[in-house]
């Protein structure tokens, strides 16, 4: 009698098993499928950052002046 139960006790948790897997991959492929929204703010911002890098390299090379920096800055902040 027990191994019955046993193996009754093994095919209901591989049934579980199963279910949780396929429900978390029907999960997986919705979040795949669904439009990535957060994409375009991230890669404006990492534009933005880019860009104030690059004045901060172009003031400390003396490239620039500390006014143009400002202004530049500002200008791509109001963005």
């Amino acid at each position: 009698m027990g191994l019955i139960k046993t193996a009754a006790k093994v095919a209901v948790a591989s049934s579980v098993h199963g279910r949780v897997q396929r429900r978390q991959q029907a999960r997986r492929a919705e979040q795949d499928s669904a439009p990535q929204q957060a994409t375009a703010p991230t890669t404006a911002h990492a534009v933005m950052l880019t860009q104030l890098a690059q004045l901060g390299e172009l003031k400390s090379a003396g490239v620039i002046t500390d006014a143009e920096l400002q202004a530049k800055k500002a200008q791509i902040l109001a963005l």
